[in-house]
């Protein structure tokens, strides 16, 4: 009897201490605009998607507008911003793929832009461990588009989409306070 209530008694306690740490790991909102906003701190955040049968991520953090100014204010314009908080905005790509006519193979990699009044340039950079843009450097750029940014209802916190189009086609967007902009991409088979 002994023995088997030193095994029940570990097994509570290992129990408990899991059921303790997996609620300190973070968890991971895929559509920050649809919870009740309680925090004042960006929420770890991911855009997924299947197109062609295979799984897109994009993994980010998602800060609130909070009655701030946010273009040529908190996110100033004709600089490269990390398009979301903290950590680089990663972009995870099963496959090979292909954005404005450059081909990048399968892999992950950092997402910035530069924000314009009139027009931004969207940026797919190689090294993706990045802490914000303050490691960022414009020679391991891979590719670089320029967008018009369209205007959109109030969206209070950033977010990510990726819209799957016919076959192995797709878009990737990204919306926040008043604006919204977007590029096609092909997957390669």
């Amino acid at each position: 009897m002994n023995s088997i209530l030193k095994i029940l008694l570990t097994a509570i306690t290992f129990f408990f201490c899991f059921d303790m740490a997996a609620q300190k790991s973070e968890e991971v909102c895929y559509n920050p605009n649809l919870i009740k906003d309680t925090t004042k701190k960006s929420i770890k955040s991911m855009a997924y998607a299947l197109v062609n049968g295979d799984s897109i991520k994009i993994n980010y953090h998602s800060p609130g507008v909070r009655k701030r100014i946010i273009w040529g204010g908190l996110v100033p314009f004709d600089e490269v911003w990390v398009t979301g908080a903290h950590d680089a905005t990663t972009l995870e790509m099963p496959k090979a793929f292909v954005v404005n006519g450059k081909e990048m193979p399968a892999g992950k990699y950092a997402f910035f832009t530069i924000p314009g009044e009139k027009e931004w340039t969207i940026i797919i950079n190689k090294h993706w461990k990045q802490h914000l843009a303050s490691e960022y450097d414009e020679k391991d750029d891979i590719v670089r588009v320029k967008v018009k940014p369209s205007t959109i209802e109030h969206t209070e916190r950033l977010q990510y989409f990726i819209e799957a189009g016919r076959t192995n086609t797709g878009k990737i967007a990204v919306a926040w306070e008043k604006i919204k902009v977007e590029f096609p991409f092909i997957i390669k088979n």
